[in-house]
């Protein structure tokens, strides 16, 4: 079995800092690559950021240059750096792990439940 935590949400007005953690445990065989994903209600899920385990990165247009993803060489731990936050960053924020379970697993999306994270005007 395999859980994915996300911690570090909450609300902060805008033009501060907050640093968003996600960890992965369970029966791991290798983590493939992990991202952040938000979701605000009614509105589809937008990947935010994404790293390999090779540490290759990428970010959605809106937050380059504002937030900064990061992890472990075996990405059994991730950060999101968010600085210059804006009331438009607010959202539910979701780890997604892609990993597999053993030698014979081609690799799985695992998800987290969410943090939320507000910002305020």
């Amino acid at each position: 079995q395999v859980q994915v935590v996300e911690s570090g949400g909450g609300l902060v007005q805008a033009g501060g800092s907050l640093r968003l953690s996600c960890a992965a445990s369970g029966s791991i065989f290798r983590i493939n690559a992990m991202a952040w994903y938000r979701q605000a209600p009614g509105k589809r899920r937008e990947l935010v950021a994404h790293i390999t385990r090779g540490g290759s990165t990428n970010y959605v247009d809106s937050v380059k240059g504002r937030f900064t993803i990061s992890g472990d060489n075996a990405l059994n731990t991730v950060y999101l750096q968010m600085n210059s936050l804006k009331p438009e960053d607010t959202d539910v924020y979701y780890c997604n792990a892609n990993l597999r379970t053993g030698v014979l697993d081609p690799g799985s999306d695992y998800w987290g439940k969410g943090t939320l994270v507000t910002v305020s005007s």
